[in-house]
């Protein structure tokens, strides 16, 4: 008699649905920020953006990783799949002043971005 045992096979499946299920709320983590609350509607969006942070030290961060200021046009240009056409969203910490946000922001546009857009929380 010819079977084929499969329960051996639906432990292992189990165990990677359990690790998936773990890790995946993991990965979307990025860099903690309080933003700030608006009452506009959410764009819809096909693919994954760039995004520059900006946390309540004023460290800026390109996705997930730390960069200095400086160095903040010449990592974007290198990732921007679009070229300078890409968009581009940056998120700030409440606590940031306006004027940190615009310094990043000035160096994204002298950098030759134009398409730059601020993400905020949805107000309650």
């Amino acid at each position: 008699m010819s079977e084929i045992n499969v329960t051996p096979f639906v432990d292992v499946m189990l165990v990677l649905l359990i690790i998936f299920m773990v890790s995946a709320p993991l990965l979307t983590v990025g860099v903690p920020i309080e933003l700030p609350r608006t009452q506009a509607n959410p764009l819809d969006s096909d693919k994954e953006p760039l995004t520059v942070s900006v946390n309540a030290e004023g460290q800026v961060f390109l996705q997930d990783t730390e960069i200095p200021l400086e160095e903040l046009a010449d990592r974007l240009a290198a990732v921007a799949a679009e070229g300078m056409q890409e968009r581009i969203f940056v998120r700030a910490d409440r606590g940031v002043g306006y004027g940190e946000v615009m310094r990043v922001m000035g160096r994204l546009n002298r950098a030759g971005f134009s398409r730059i857009g601020l993400v905020t929380d949805i107000e309650q």
